[in-house]
């Protein structure tokens, strides 16, 4: 969400950025609404004023016992408070369609976010890791999972649909021991605070988040009114929502372990087998709010901390910094971490890592009061996955699978099964 103030102040900048982002114009058409609005406001305010005036003439003739006066000043209240209550309700009208307008139009990207239009434009920034070799063909993790019989898809279509699975036994246990691993380290070295937020969120906070107006469709409602979230950014975000936190608060870091729910409209024909694009999936998300000053540092450790989960499990990966046309609506700046998958011979996203800068906390009210300032400023927010861990599962089993089959289990996760080192079929 932006301020209209920016826009009236640097019209040519704002149509800039949107430029990047590959859009048309759009500040003639929302300050020529904003001037109309403002327009309004003013001949209310007028109106106002002189019902006010009036009010306190008729007082004054009635005193003096000039009825006729005070009558022809009834009338004029009378017709004033029509007017002033028509303005009323066109004022938050103009209010309604400009905050409509400006809540489907994208963050502007930072100076340094490459342009492009879609992700050929990506750059890599680094590359951590070599892919492994190997002396068979190696498996995407379908084939290893279903080899081993502990992943179940087949099933999962019976009782759900496409863009299911069903994980049996060591593999459940493998996807619970990284999540956990996830968490731990996030935690105790990284200096995140647990949260376990709720799974079901209103309205207002899948718009504090953008998800809302614009994307609805990416996502599944009740039929009561809420929404499963898509992301544990939803509901960890939004609870700075309508607050005003002092300075020495900040910078707030807050991550959760939660099931996500996607419709993945759009995607058919993507990712059909296996567990990179399901409805459900398990991630462990990173959120960070901080004051404008501390952004850029804030989300260049984020990342540290996201990629720290992949070294340690010996992931071959590369980071990319998004092009204009492949970031997200509310984000300034992306990073995106991919994983080596042997099996598909790619790299694949594992991890967002993005900037919002106030654009998330105008639209949920979050603000701060700075220190020695009586006034308050909007938050910058942060979010990241710390990582998906569905798809760890996958990079896990793709990269760490064996000529016979069976699965070697990281060190780091080892303690998180039992001293568990290896998962095959007969054991």
């Amino acid at each position: 969400m932006f301020d209209i103030k920016l826009i009236r102040d640097n019209p040519d900048l704002f149509d800039a950025g949107l430029a990047r982002r590959g859009m048309s114009a759009q500040s003639s058409t929302i300050l020529e609404l904003d001037a109309k609005r403002r327009e309004i406001v003013a001949a209310t305010q007028d109106a106002q004023g002189r019902r006010n005036a009036a009010s306190k003439q008729i007082g004054a003739a009635k005193g003096k016992g000039d009825h006729e006066t005070a009558d022809t000043l009834m009338a004029e209240v009378a017709e004033l408070k029509a007017k002033i209550q028509a303005g009323e309700e066109e004022e938050r009208q103009l209010d309604r369609a400009l905050h409509d307008m400006l809540a489907v139009i994208p963050n502007l990207p930072l100076a340094d976010v490459p342009d492009g239009a879609d992700e050929a434009a990506n750059v890599v920034l680094h590359t951590i890791g070599e892919p492994r070799q190997y002396n068979f063909e190696a498996k995407e993790h379908f084939d290893v999972g279903e080899g081993l019989g502990l992943m179940d898809f087949e099933t999962a279509a019976k009782l759900s649909g496409s863009r299911f699975v069903i994980l049996k036994r060591h593999l459940a246990r493998l996807e619970r021991a990284i999540g956990n691993y996830m968490l731990d380290l996030h935690t105790t070295e990284f200096g995140y605070q647990e949260m376990s937020p709720p799974l079901l969120v209103r309205d207002d906070a899948m718009f504090g988040t953008n998800q809302l107006p614009k994307f609805a469709e990416d996502a599944f409602r009740t039929e009561n009114g809420f929404w499963l979230i898509p992301t544990a950014e939803v509901p960890l975000t939004n609870t700075v929502r309508e607050a005003i936190l002092s300075e020495e608060e900040l910078p707030l870091r807050m991550t959760a372990y939660t099931a996500c729910f996607r419709s993945e409209a759009g995607s058919a024909g993507r990712d059909t087998r296996g567990m990179i694009r399901q409805h459900q999936f398990s991630k462990v998300e990173l959120v960070s709010i901080t004051t404008p000053d501390q952004s850029a540092a804030e989300h260049e450790r984020m990342l540290s901390c996201a990629e720290e989960v992949l070294k340690r499990l010996d992931l071959p990966f590369r980071t990319m910094v998004l092009s204009t046309g492949d970031m997200g609506f509310g984000a300034q700046k992306t990073y995106d971490i991919e994983v080596w998958l042997p099996g598909q011979k790619a790299y694949r996203e594992i991890s967002s890592c993005s900037s919002c800068g106030d654009f998330q906390a105008r639209r949920m009210n979050a603000r701060y009061r700075p220190k020695d300032e009586k006034g308050t400023r909007f938050v910058n927010t942060l979010n990241g996955s710390g990582l998906a861990v569905g798809r760890t599962l996958v990079a896990v089993l793709e990269n760490y699978q064996q000529a016979d089959g069976s699965v070697a289990i990281p060190r780091v996760l080892q303690p998180y099964l039992g001293g568990l080192e290896v998962i095959s079929a007969d054991g």
